[in-house]
């Protein structure tokens, strides 16, 4: 067995700092930082040592060429893991790392139940027109509270795109609540979400039947300009369109037109194309629109949360387990004898290769 130094690297910033704290009390790991402006004569001797990168999930407040992308790979060529810090992972290119035996993993599940109640937060505060009052109030703009009246929550239905961990939680918490709860997923059968408190049903019908309508599915092809002008025209006039997962899976230009039409009643907003959104955005400008700046999962609880699975998958994977959130279980073969060679031991093997 080779007793090399595992070095491990981030960029910026980590989750919580207990991820640093994990790692510091093994003696054959080292953790490096690199500033976000660091040249590349600075970081170059890091990225050329490095065995994994704790990558931030954020691909706007992370500099392009710390992307793990085609080209940061051939800069890292001993790079054997990419892990993102959230449940997202837009600044890794999954496939290039596939293609070069790097396993990729995410830590899903870390902050559900954050952006699960920030879901449930957004759909409250706009079932009872809370943000429109607000603003009329602060610009002396309120003649009559009638004008205001919202609807209690009790016996309408949401709808939940994804009902992984967090759309999961958003369902039990729903249910709580007393709503009925519709769920769009192609990846779990009818059996396992109704354990989830939902009906399995198609998009379309769930535009069509819900009140609420939550998006909580990973942003990767499939997914991407999921919902646009045509998924906007199917929902009711009155329902209410949430979205905690990612940019980009809903068309920002159409969402727009139709609060302009009417065509729906408002929305919650935590996920943005270009993060933060600029203040002259124009969907900023309706008062039927709650928004946050990709804020809905950064809860102390969550941060700390993610940080401590974060080091013991990584470590676990170091040490040649397999990581239990593996996204690219493609790239095993070749990352088995990547990691043999450089440790001098072969990982364990991967059970259910996809």
């Amino acid at each position: 067995m080779n007793h090399n130094k595992k070095r491990v690297f981030y960029v910026k910033y980590l989750a919580d700092g207990i991820f640093g704290d994990v790692l510091a009390a093994r003696g054959d790991v080292t953790l490096d930082k690199i500033h976000d402006d660091a040249s590349d004569q600075q970081s170059g001797p890091i990225l050329a040592a490095a065995h994994a990168y704790q990558v931030g999930a954020s691909r706007d407040e992370l500099p392009v060429r710390f992307h793990v992308d085609a080209a940061l790979l051939t800069r890292a060529p001993n790079l054997l893991i990419a892990s993102s810090n959230g449940a997202g992972y837009d600044p890794i290119d999954v496939d290039a790392c596939t293609a070069a035996g790097v396993i990729v993993v995410n830590q899903s599940g870390g902050n559900a139940r954050s952006v699960a109640e920030h879901v449930i937060g957004m759909l409250l505060v706009l079932s009872k027109r809370i943000p429109e009052a607000d603003r009329a109030l602060r610009r002396g703009d309120v003649a009559d509270r009638n004008a205001f009246i919202g609807t209690e929550v009790l016996g309408r239905t949401i709808g939940i795109i994804g009902i992984g961990n967090t759309g999961g939680r958003v369902a039990q918490i729903a249910t709580a609540l007393g709503l009925k709860v519709l769920a769009f997923d192609p990846y779990v059968d009818a059996e396992k979400i109704a354990a989830r408190g939902a009906v399995k049903v198609e998009l379309d019908d769930l535009l069509q039947r819900a009140d609420f309508v939550s998006v909580n599915c990973p942003l990767n092809a499939r997914t991407r300009g999921l919902i646009g002008a045509r998924e906007f025209a199917l929902m009711r006039p009155t329902s209410i369109f949430l979205t905690a997962a990612r940019g980009f899976i809903h068309d920002e230009v159409a969402l727009a037109q139709a609060l302009l039409n009417k065509t729906i009643a408002g929305a919650g907003l935590d996920v943005w194309a270009k993060e933060p959104p600029p203040g002259n955005h124009p969907l900023l400008a309706f008062d039927t629109v709650i928004a946050s700046p990709h804020t809905a999962g950064v809860t102390h609880e969550a941060r700390r949360n993610m940080g401590r699975i974060a080091a013991e998958q990584m470590l676990g994977a170091l040490d040649g387990r397999c990581p239990p959130r593996l996204i690219n279980p493609q790239a095993w073969p070749k990352y088995s004898a990547r990691f043999e060679r450089t440790f001098g031991f072969r990982p364990d093997p991967l059970k259910d290769l996809a």
